[in-house]
Parts: structure tokens; C-alpha cells; sequence
């Protein structure tokens, strides 16, 4: 399936990470992300356009499903539901306050009141102080009441100060160039991809504590409890969570150590040929502390009986019980979870035009699974023996994750071709391309 990727390959923004802590290499300081109109209106996020779109704002920031007034405020790809949707199609909702978006606005779906807000506060240099503790909720009717924190909202939500054309002039593409005198030693990727190229010197206690960071914020199903207890509900369920957590693996992949260093093309190719491993991953590590349940979300969770009342393929259900029971099994830790999962993002076999830069970065993480391992039984003679034995036993995982993922693209693709259900245009756009390869 080709993609549109017009405007994506000359992508000339600098953006800093939001982190300090995180700025010596997740991102790669100085490497492009993005060029912002911050005027554009955006109906539906496809991959190309969510490659546009700073990590900050892919993440699914919300902590508990009842820290949001609707499940659609807090994703990118979400759009609002039929109720509220216009002749023009369905809106988006301000990630800052709120009310239905206009747009994308220095980065981010939010209003034209936010924008215009955000857009005074960076040109006037203005600086506001929090009457209160600096944690008021900012709302569409209670926006107004704490401009301290608003301005902190919309830099937290990830609008971009660059983004503000300070010589107050209207119209026009905002562009940034690119610093090229910056570099980081400690994480970024050779940029001259040739397989002579050698990868820079990693720390990898720092690689497994950059991979723990970026953990994406849980998401949400929160099924609509109007449904029935029947195979639509499942799909309806399934379909919106899924579309939310696609959001959240790109906002992740995008600060994987190195990945944001790799040719545009590769970085796309990669998360189109490995999203959905990573997700049947995902489920099945967070089954882990539950026996004989998956944990789709926290609100989610589904035993063998309920999964067959909400018409669950029974193959699939089995094979994810299977893999989530084989993790149990292993004990997996977080640490663990996180590098096997970059090594899934990162793989090197799928057709990418930079393999060995690939390579090296994947066997990176694989040499922090196997130092962390060695390292939790520090006092033993056979520790280095003990650790191989264990990331072997890891990696033994894989292949019925593979199992899951084959069964997992035929429940979508029928989904899909069934039709019940839309599904967003990102979810559609990835399946295309899962079903097609």
C-alpha cells in the first residue's frame, strides 16, 4: 500500500524533548520531527500524519477513565461521537480544555479560544502566577479562571512555542531550520547509514532507564455499558481501544533510543510491519498478574465464559491465554517487558533501506536484556550462564506471539471487511498494510 508522504521527507522542525532528563539522546536533539501550518485542519490521523505530530502529542495522557469527561478527549486519532458530530464530518476535541477543536494549532487538536491564548502568551513574553496550588482543572467553562495553568495545560498537552510566529505577521507556513551543529554522543545514529557506519557508545543501564520512562500512559476501553454483551460490543470495544493504543506505540516508537534517527521510510516501514506484534504483546504482558483473564484495558478484562458471550474467536482467545500464561510462567519483569518490546519494534528482516543501523540498534537492547539479567544474580559463579539461559528463554516467546499475531490480522481484517463497525483511519490504514504484507 502506498502512502502519501508529501511534506514528510524535507521535515526541517526542531523540537525539544519535554523531559530534560531525557534530552541526552531518546529523541536525538537537533533531528527533525516536523513542519507545522498551525492553521491546518485535521479530519482523521493517518501514519503519515501522525509522523507530522511531536510524540507529546500521541500519547494518551489521561490516568483513569474518570480523569476525562469522554474517552475522546485525551487521544489523537479519536473522534468524537456521532452525537456531537456535524454536517462536516466528525471534530475533534481540544486536548487543553476541552471544547471541539478547530484544528491543529502549534501541534496540537485544540480550539480556536486555546490557540488564540497560546498564541498571546508566547508573542507578549507574558507570565502568569497560579493564585492556588498550580493544579487548577482546566475546562471549557473554567479555562478563563487560571491562565497560569492553562499556559501549563497547553505546554504539557505539547503546543510548541516554536510554533508562534513572534513578528505577529498572519498566514503562511511557520518553518524552523534545522540546527545541524547539534549532535548527541550518547544515543543518536550515524547519519550516513552506510553498513560501514559504527553505532556510538551506549550505556546499557541508561538504554533500559530511557525505555522505562517512555512507557506510554494506560489506556482506557471504557465500553459503552448501553451494548449488549454480544460479538458487536467486542468489536466496537476492541476497534476504539485499539485505534487509541496505535496512537500511543507511534508516540512511543518516535522516543525509542535511536528510532527517530533512522530514514523516515524505515521508521514508518518498521511500525507498520511490527504494531500489531507489539500490541498482542502488550495485552498479554498486562494478563500476566491475572490468571485466567486478558486485561484488554484495566476496565477491560475478559474470562474464557465472557469472552465466548461477547463472540470472541475462540482460536485467538486461546493463543492469547497461551502467550499470557507463558509470561506468567517467566515471571516477566518490566525491565524485561520494555526491552523485548523495542526488540520487536526493531526489526531489521522486513525490507528496511538502513538494515544494519537496524541491527545495531536492536542488538543494543538485546545486550541490555542480557546485562540486566546477568546483573539480578550478581553473586553467582554462573551469572553469565544463568542470564543467556534466561533471555533465551525470553525470546523462546516469539513464536506464539507469531501465532497471535496471524490470527490476531484475521479477526481485523473481518472486522474490517464486515463492515459493523468503522474503524478510524489510522487502524483501517495499518490493517491495509498488515493484510497486504
Amino acid at each position: 500500500m502506498d502512502l502519501d508522504l508529501s511534506g514528510i521527507s524535507d521535515l526541517d522542525v526542531k523540537i525539544e524533548p519535554a523531559d530534560d532528563s531525557l534530552s541526552n539522546g531518546i529523541n536525538g536533539i537537533g533531528r527533525p520531527l516536523c513542519e507545522f501550518n498551525s492553521d491546518t485542519d485535521v479530519s482523521d490521523l493517518s501514519l503519515a500524519k501522525a509522523f507530522r505530530c511531536e510524540s507529546s502529542e500521541l500519547s494518551c495522557g489521561a490516568s483513569s477513565p474518570d480523569s476525562v469527561e469522554n474517552k475522546h478527549e485525551y487521544c489523537s486519532s479519536s473522534t468524537l461521537p456521532s452525537d456531537v458530530e456535524n454536517a462536516e464530518g466528525p471534530k475533534r476535541i481540544c486536548l487543553v480544555c476541552g471544547d471541539i477543536a478547530s484544528g491543529y494549532h502549534y501541534g496540537v487538536a485544540s480550539c480556536e479560544a486555546c490557540k488564540a491564548f497560546f498564541k498571546r502568551t508566547i508573542q507578549g513574553n507574558i507570565e502568569y502566577n497560579c493564585p492556588a496550588n498550580g493544579n487548577c482543572e482546566i475546562t471549557k467553562r473554567r479555562r478563563k479562571s487560571c491562565q497560569a495553568c492553562r499556559f501549563q495545560k497547553c505546554l504539557r498537552m505539547g503546543m510548541l512555542k516554536e510554533g508562534v510566529r513572534l513578528d505577529r505577521v498572519r498566514g503562511g507556513r511557520q518553518k524552523y531550520k534545522r540546527n545541524s551543529d547539534v549532535s548527541n554522543p550518547t544515543f543518536s545514529v550515524s547519519q550516513s547509514f552506510s553498513p560501514q557506519a559504527k553505532m556510538p557508545c551506549y550505556d546499557d543501564n541508561k538504554m533500559l532507564a530511557a525505555l522505562l520512562s517512555i512507557e506510554p500512559d494506560k489506556v482506557y476501553a471504557m465500553p459503552d455499558p448501553g451494548l449488549p454483551d454480544d460479538d458487536y460490543k467486542l468489536m466496537a470495544t476492541l476497534s476504539d481501544l485499539a485505534d487509541r493504543e496505535l496512537v500511543a506505540t507511534i508516540g512511543w516508537a518516535k522516543q525509542v533510543p535511536g528510532f527517530i534517527n533512522l530514514p523516515l521510510p524505515d521508521q514508518m516501514n518498521l511500525l507498520q510491519s511490527t504494531w500489531l506484534d507489539i500490541m498482542c504483546f502488550n495485552l498479554a504482558y498486562r494478563s500476566t498478574p491475572y490468571k485466567c483473564l486478558l486485561v484488554y484495558a484495566d476496565d477491560f478484562k475478559c474470562s474464557e465464559e465472557y469472552a465466548k458471550e461477547l463472540g470472541s474467536p475462540p482460536e485467538l482467545d486461546a493463543v492469547n491465554r497461551k502467550l499470557a500464561e507463558k509470561l506468567s510462567n517467566l515471571s516477566v519483569t518490566r525491565e524485561e517487558y520494555v526491552l523485548l518490546k523495542a526488540m520487536l519494534l526493531l526489526n531489521p528482516d522486513i525490507g528496511v533501506e538502513s538494515p544494519e543501523t537496524v541491527q545495531q540498534l536492536r542488538d543494543r537492547m538485546h545486550d541490555s536484556l542480557l546485562e540486566y539479567s546477568r546483573a539480578r544474580t550478581p553473586n553467582s559463579s554462573s551469572s553469565v550462564f544463568s542470564a543467556q539461559r534466561r533471555v533465551g528463554n525470553l525470546l523462546l516467546t516469539m513464536p506464539i506471539l507469531m501465532q497471535v499475531r496471524i490470527l490476531a490480522k484475521e479477526y481485523w481484517f473481518n472486522v474490517k471487511k464486515g463492515g459493523r463497525v468503522p474503524l478510524h483511519k489510522l487502524l483501517s490504514e495499518m490493517l491495509e498494510y498488515a493484510c497486504a504484507s
